[in-house]
């Protein structure tokens, strides 16, 4: 099974990722992840990735596509690999479609999470995580039993940038712009599986086994 995830920030595609990693036996790849491991091991291409990251520029979409197929053709993506995160613009997913075709391994699914803007921004904005040992809270879904301390360590909470409601509502300006035009392009090809992604972890994680037909 080759998959696709795709989401707005904060609609929970990561968790959905986690259990089809699990159903599927399949792993879950991430560009971040791919550079990472690259630059650690000071590999050719991560050289070259790190030389852009070094100088604050994104790393083109010729050597993300490098990256991500030094990813894939390992053998643990043999039964196939779920994307997520990948690709984010229109020429990603052009150049994976690609690649792909290549090494005859098509996408089998493109499964979107649909989440409203506000319900995400309300999601984000409600996190506080602990500094000191990194347990995360949030002011609906997992509330600390002493206002503003952590249950574990006693630390004082804080709230990250990344999840201030301004900063939420910017990544999800450029998510709209850059990234959302790809359900459009996946469902002229006939691949989307639209989820709704509000509710319980548990009802979206059933949602999106009936979609794929898993019982």
């Amino acid at each position: 099974m080759r998959l696709i995830l795709l989401g707005a920030p904060g609609a929970g595609k990561g968790t959905q990722a986690e259990m089809l990693t699990k159903l599927y036996d399949i792993p879950c790849i991430s560009t971040g992840n791919i550079f990472r491991e690259h630059i650690s091991n000071n590999t050719e291409l991560g050289q070259k990735a790190k030389a852009y990251m070094d100088e604050g520029k994104l790393v083109p979409d010729s050597l993300v596509i490098e990256l991500v197929k030094s990813r894939i053709t390992q053998d643990d993506c043999k039964n196939g690999m779920i994307f997520d995160g990948f690709p984010r613009t229109i020429p990603q997913a052009e150049a994976l479609d690609v690649m792909l075709k290549e090494l005859s391994i098509p996408i089998d699914f493109v499964i979107n999470v649909d989440v409203p803007d506000e319900l995400i921004v309300d999601r984000m904005s409600g996190r506080t995580v602990c500094p000191s040992c990194g347990a995360s809270y949030h002011k609906v879904n997992k509330v600390e039993t002493v206002a503003g301390k952590c249950d574990l360590c006693g630390e004082t909470l804080i709230q990250r940038d990344d999840d201030r409601a301004e900063t939420v509502k910017k990544r999800l300006d450029v998510y709209h712009e850059q990234t959302e035009p790809l359900i459009a392009y996946y469902k002229a090809q006939g691949k989307v599986l639209d989820i709704d992604g509000v509710g319980t972890v548990e009802e979206v994680r059933d949602r999106v086994k009936k979609a794929l037909g898993v019982k």
